[in-house]
């Protein structure tokens, strides 16, 4: 587009409360069932490692189950590229269903692998062959799932109802971590490892049956239909190279901002749970509980900052997270470091407040970076890559630079980094869009009120069209 474009009243879109409160609730429930999936690995790390790899002993053992879970994150860029295009040109919807589907079976597939004992080496590759499935699924999974939110939520609100899909991921995580802590505590260490690690995987089966009946009752999203109404035969369909050689800039700033997030996330609730009971020799029990309280606690903050978000802009939000992070890092590994239940506590808890920083305003945030008609695919790409390259292999890292300097300051040296990188980055090269249209669309209300304000200063309204026009 070379020339600025007026914007009508027609143009502006009138947002069905009862369809947005639809579509975050069912997005956000289906989410949490993708990341139970998903997150129960990690809570089972310590389990898996005995079941899988018997032959290795202690951080080591942790190291190789840690690397099959790294594994996953390679095929996520795979994953993101094909359902992201796919995305892009059938609609968010289908895509959604799909990627949830594929989840589930690869989930279920795990609690019915034999173990090390009965088939040797095979288990191990069987249990790499599904871990690479799972991959591939969540590769068009969170980054549709906020693309359907952001298109789906008045301007004005984007951020609160965004945070609303980190929540599902906390349901998520807290439901997985749930089902491990009381396992381990009815069953036992020695019958988790013989057979009780196995019943969180098979309960993938039926709850992929319920997302995906919640996942097909979804309309398609308010943007995307606008976008295929104005499509002409001119404007043919984004190929992936023009997503690289007009989009690498946004890209670039998605990747790094990513990075700083999801380093942080895959560190508190991925790696936390192995760090308290493998490293510091902290109770299994104990350590998973700890972090279950923790999760819990944080739903409310990742829900207020969402709501700040919309008042004072996520940017602010999430520069308040990474200064934090910088400041606090090491003392919150210092007292987690001590072994006293309360100290553990706190220093978990500070950590997490500030990666609530960021889970209340990425969902609206990453979405805002691209243009509708590459913004699912786009996404996808620069999240999936930037999460396989930093955040899925921050478990392994760690614990490999643990085992290999014998320091057990290494993550909070690994947080402090990667916080002061997103530091620069958020500050110099991302436009707070908080209350603003996303690119390329026309501004969504939830009043018809709101309509006369917007066509009083058009040029704000389309604040875009300026990058659209470069």
């Amino acid at each position: 587009m070379n020339s600025h474009r007026a914007i009508h009243k027609d143009d502006i879109t009138i947002v069905d409360t009862k369809a947005t409160k639809k579509a975050v609730m069912a997005t956000s429930i289906g989410n949490a069932m993708e990341w139970f999936d998903f997150g129960i690995y990690s809570y089972l790390a310590v389990t898996l490692g005995k079941v899988f790899f018997p032959e290795m002993n202690g951080t080591v053992q942790l190291v190789y189950t840690f690397a099959t879970f790294a594994v996953a994150f390679l095929v996520r860029p795979i994953g993101g590229v094909f359902f992201g295009m796919l995305g892009d040109r059938l609609g968010r919807k289908r895509i959604l269903a799909i990627t949830l589907v594929l989840m589930a079976l690869a989930t279920l597939s795990i609690g019915l692998i034999p173990s090390y004992a009965a088939i040797g080496t095979t288990a191990s590759i069987l249990l790499l062959i599904a871990r690479l499935v799972q991959g591939f699924s969540t590769g068009g999974e969170y980054s549709g799932a906020m693309t359907f939110i952001a298109e789906s939520t008045p301007d004005k609100k984007r951020g609160v109802m965004a945070s609303f899909l980190e929540v599902g991921t906390l349901v998520g995580y807290i439901a997985g971590a749930g089902i491990v802590t009381l396992l381990t505590y009815l069953l036992g260490q020695e019958q988790m490892v013989e057979w009780g690690w196995r019943i969180p995987f098979l309960i993938a089966g039926p709850i992929g049956i319920i997302g995906l009946y919640l996942r097909n009752h979804l309309e398609e999203t308010p943007a995307f239909e606008a976008m295929e109404k104005v499509k002409t035969d001119e404007k043919k369909r984004v190929s992936l190279k023009q997503i690289f050689v007009d989009h690498w800039k946004s890209m670039l700033i998605g990747m790094i901002v990513v990075f700083s997030y999801n380093i942080v996330n895959y560190m508190v609730l991925s790696y936390m749970p192995s760090h308290l009971s493998a490293v510091l020799g902290y109770g299994e029990t104990r350590g998973l509980l700890l972090i279950l309280i923790v999760m819990f606690l944080m739903i409310p903050i990742v829900l207020m900052m969402g709501y700040f978000s919309d008042r004072i802009g996520n940017k602010r939000i999430i520069q308040g997270g990474l200064i934090g992070l910088v400041l606090l890092s090491i003392p919150s590994f210092l007292l987690i470091g001590t072994g006293n239940n309360w100290f553990v506590f706190i220093g978990v808890m500070i950590l997490a407040v500030f990666l609530a920083c960021f889970q209340g305003t990425m969902p609206s945030l990453l979405p805002s970076l691209f243009f509708t008609d590459v913004r699912y695919g786009s996404l996808s790409i620069t999240y999936n890559f930037s999460t396989s390259l930093f955040g899925g292999t921050t478990p392994l890292v760690v614990a490999w630079l643990i085992n290999l300097t014998m320091n057990n300051f290494i993550p909070a040296y690994y947080l402090v980094a990667a916080s002061l990188i997103g530091i620069l980055v958020v500050t110099y090269f991302v436009k707070d869009t908080s209350g603003k249209s996303l690119r390329g669309s026309p501004p969504a209300v939830e009043e018809k009120q709101e309509v006369k304000e917007i066509l009083k200063d058009p040029e704000e309204a389309l604040w875009w069209q300026e990058e659209r026009s470069k």
